[in-house]
């Protein structure tokens, strides 16, 4: 199939030629992101490929219906950015990466933890400098804590059984109970979660009920000094309540791989210029926030399997058999994203 491959970086790129000698798709790359602007860009194509920040609203969506498009293949396993009504009334099919690598999403999630807990981040930026003072360095053991898992797909499971394996109490909330952990889980109610857990970690989709589902009120339900981890979708967590949390000390230590407006920085090397986002500024001041730019799929593995099963979604709907497809009241195989 013709596609054009929105967001493009170098190893996008050179993942994808290469898994396509498999495949035998004509592929066109842009950097560009997915826009009402850019959609024209799509026309003459009959599948776009598009990623994480790629905005496929419905301006979006009607612009590459207009120029002639008929999938909308994401490289990714969330799909809150793309409009599925409108897709549906234009006619346009919508593909996903079910699963990619849940090992390396949930084991940054660890390293999340695990970097905010014994400060390893800070220590190495003083012993580069010859500073080998410990002050401000003391950690916790892992050993015997409890670890809340809010979402228990693939990737929450994974991080569970990580957790459980460092000797973590392993709390649970998901609609959907996963047989694979319930001999050491217990599944409880988000509310119920955050009062007993020291480590709350994020795994779920976004959606418009869990849109901010940690906000200043839910902060507060926790632990005081409580960690809280995100490397699942950036608008689960509000930044302004986390800010004010921080400052109180209510919440004493914050990990986050995504964030809500990272549209307009994450992928983009911005170290010559002012970052604009005022919330996003004052969270690098912390000196217990650790920020990652949705980092946590980045592995070798993962990237070979996204191009590997993109262009297996392309084949597929090219033989009129589409596959991993997302529609408004579901998605292939599974009602919620894994």
């Amino acid at each position: 199939m013709k596609t054009l491959v929105y967001s493009t970086r170098p190893d996008t790129r050179s993942t994808f030629d290469a898994m396509n000698s498999r495949f035998n798709h004509q592929l066109d790359y842009t950097e560009a992101k997915l826009a009402s602007e850019t959609a024209a860009l799509a026309r003459g194509y009959e599948a776009v490929c598009i990623f994480v920040n790629d905005n496929a609203n419905a301006d979006s969506l009607n612009g590459l219906a207009d120029a002639g498009v008929r999938l909308v293949a994401l490289r990714a396993a969330g799909y809150n950015n793309v409009d599925l009504e409108v897709a549906a009334r234009r006619g346009l099919t919508v593909c996903r990466v079910p699963a990619y690598s849940p090992h390396a999403v949930a084991e940054h999630a660890v390293a999340l933890i695990l970097t905010l807990n014994r400060k390893t981040h800070r220590a190495h930026d003083r012993v580069r400098e010859g500073n080998f003072s410990l002050d401000g360095l003391m950690g916790f053991d892992m050993y015997g804590k409890t670890a809340g898992i809010i979402g228990t797909g693939k990737i929450g499971a994974i991080a569970a059984e990580i957790l459980h394996g460092f000797g973590c109490r392993i709390l649970a909330s998901d609609p959907y109970v996963n047989q694979s952990i319930v001999t050491y889980a217990t599944y409880m109610p988000v509310p119920d979660l955050l009062a007993q857990s020291d480590i709350v970690s994020l795994h779920c989709p976004l959606t418009p009920e869990s849109h901010h589902m940690i906000n200043f009120d839910a902060l507060m339900k926790m632990k005081k000094g409580a960690m809280l981890v995100n490397t699942s979708r950036g608008g689960l967590v509000d930044a302004k309540g986390c800010i004010a949390a921080l400052k109180i000390g209510q919440l004493g230590y914050l990990g986050l791989d995504v964030y809500e407006e990272e549209g307009d920085l994450f992928f983009e090397d911005l170290s010559n210029q002012v970052i604009q986002d005022d919330l996003f500024a004052r969270l690098l001041t912390f000196p217990n926030v650790l920020i990652t730019a949705h980092q946590a799929f980045f592995t070798r593995t993962a990237m070979d399997n996204i191009a590997e099963t993109t262009l297996g979604n392309l084949t597929a709907f090219a033989d009129g058999k589409p596959a991993n497809l997302v529609t408004a009241t579901g998605v292939s195989g599974r009602n919620k994203p894994a």
